[in-house]
């Protein structure tokens, strides 16, 4: 049995420790009558006494924890808009179903009973394991500050395995945007670069958006990613790191001739210096991604006469034709900004063009007799259907029908050399 008297936090508590039940009892900012508390239960304890420790599962509710947690762990650690969303996501899922209840009385069954009422209700399941992840950081602060001993919300992922029932990656192929590109500098000029921008380099919406003339390399050949724009604020980009995206010739010249039009247009307004917004309104401030993609960017695609997308599938056309090219996952990793190769294995993998098919055929012995005929596709085998590589790679694209969804379009993709290590 221990009873012991520390400060926490600015208040001292008295930490009870009988039998392996832990509870605290927050006294006020006098250590004198913190003290006065812990001898008082100490002896009631002795005596057999247990209710205080039956008094302290009463004593905190959820709801109060979590005001505490939002106040002194959200908005310390967590940017603006972040811990918004967590304050919202306490409001609506766990207030509700826990916020009545003693911190120490919910138990895993109500979490998983919470779980289940949340998928009854059409949540999907990205959605509700981001409410069980919140619910579980919660209840590590309470563990911290010796409320509880045990998370109800650890480990219960199995019950929310991932499915493929996300939003699909439909990135554009390379004629789709270069046609796309191309109506948006012929009908809205004004915002083609900063479309380009978004196709050439594939940074986020809001890291376009808070792109300023400092972050041009023009020398170095490179964009540096340092601010991100999201709910009315500037923040630093979601990974909460720096990078740096390559710049295409054609994005450079670009954007050269922007800042030139910029400099002219400054000097016939009258202002002091050009704004310090890569993309700004006429006005000088930044410009409004709703607007963009209402007026600009689904006008541009239906002149076009193209499929309706998200402003973010331009991110996954850039990541798709990368690939194409034979670009490694790794470069694409650093580019795009993802926290670690798996994030980009998990939604672009698959885009890879038969890397593994290329693989093990050239394990086979040159010598080798081709396949016999499948009974689905007899004539695959045959002479007049195989196509011989060039000798030398010459760098030249060919046409190669690919099929999909979508119908048949022809796209050019490099014909895939064997190395000499091969």
């Amino acid at each position: 049995m221990a009873v012991k008297v520390k400060q926490h936090k600015g208040k001292w508590w008295v930490f009870i420790d009988h039998k392996g039940k832990r509870k605290a009892k927050c006294i006020g900012k006098s250590e004198k009558a913190a003290k006065e508390v812990a001898g008082k239960i100490e002896a009631r304890l002795k005596l057999g006494d247990f209710s205080p420790l039956e008094e302290e599962e009463q004593s905190l509710l959820l709801a109060d924890y979590v005001a505490q947690w939002l106040k002194t762990y959200a908005a310390v650690h967590c940017k603006p808009a972040t811990a918004e969303e967590y304050a919202a996501t306490c409001r609506l899922h766990l207030l509700p179903a826990f916020g009545t209840k003693p911190l120490q009385s919910v138990s895993r069954e109500d979490v998983k009973h919470l779980v289940a009422q949340k998928l009854a209700q059409g949540l999907s399941r990205a959605r509700i394991r981001a409410i069980l992840s919140l619910l579980r950081a919660i209840y590590n602060g309470a563990i911290e500050d010796r409320h509880v001993t045990v998370n109800p919300a650890a480990r219960l992922g199995r019950l929310l395995t991932k499915t493929h029932q996300g939003k699909e990656v439909i990135p554009l192929t390379k004629e789709e945007l270069r046609l796309l590109l191309a109506t948006l500098q012929e009908h809205f000029p004004a915002y083609y670069p900063f479309f380009l921008t978004l196709a050439r380099t594939g940074i986020r919406l809001g890291e376009a958006l808070a792109l300023k003339w400092e972050d041009v390399d023009w020398h170095g050949g490179f964009i540096e990613i340092r601010r991100n724009f999201r709910k009315r604020r500037i923040s630093t980009p979601k990974s909460h790191k720096r990078r740096r995206v390559d710049m295409s010739n054609q994005l450079a010249d670009t954007l050269t001739a922007l800042l030139e039009a910029r400099k002219g247009e400054a000097w016939q307004r009258g202002w002091q210096e050009v704004p310090a917004w890569v993309f700004c309104s006429s006005t000088g401030t930044l410009l409004n991604g709703s607007h963009l993609l209402n007026r600009v960017l689904r006008p541009a695609y239906v002149r076009a006469g193209l499929r309706l997308i998200r402003i973010h599938d331009l991110r996954h056309t850039y990541a798709s034709l990368l690939i194409q090219q034979g670009e490694s996952l790794a470069y694409l990793k650093e580019q795009l900004g993802h926290h670690s190769i798996q994030m980009t294995v998990d939604i672009y993998g698959h885009l890879v063009p038969g890397s593994n098919r290329q693989a093990v055929d050239r394990l086979d012995d040159p010598s080798s007799p081709p396949p016999p005929a499948t009974i689905r596709n007899p004539d695959a085998t045959t002479t007049a259907n195989t196509v011989s590589p060039p000798m030398e790679n010459t760098g030249e694209d060919y046409e190669i029908p690919l099929t999909g969804e979508e119908g048949t379009a022809n796209q050019k993709i490099a014909w895939p050399v064997p190395s000499a290590d091969s």
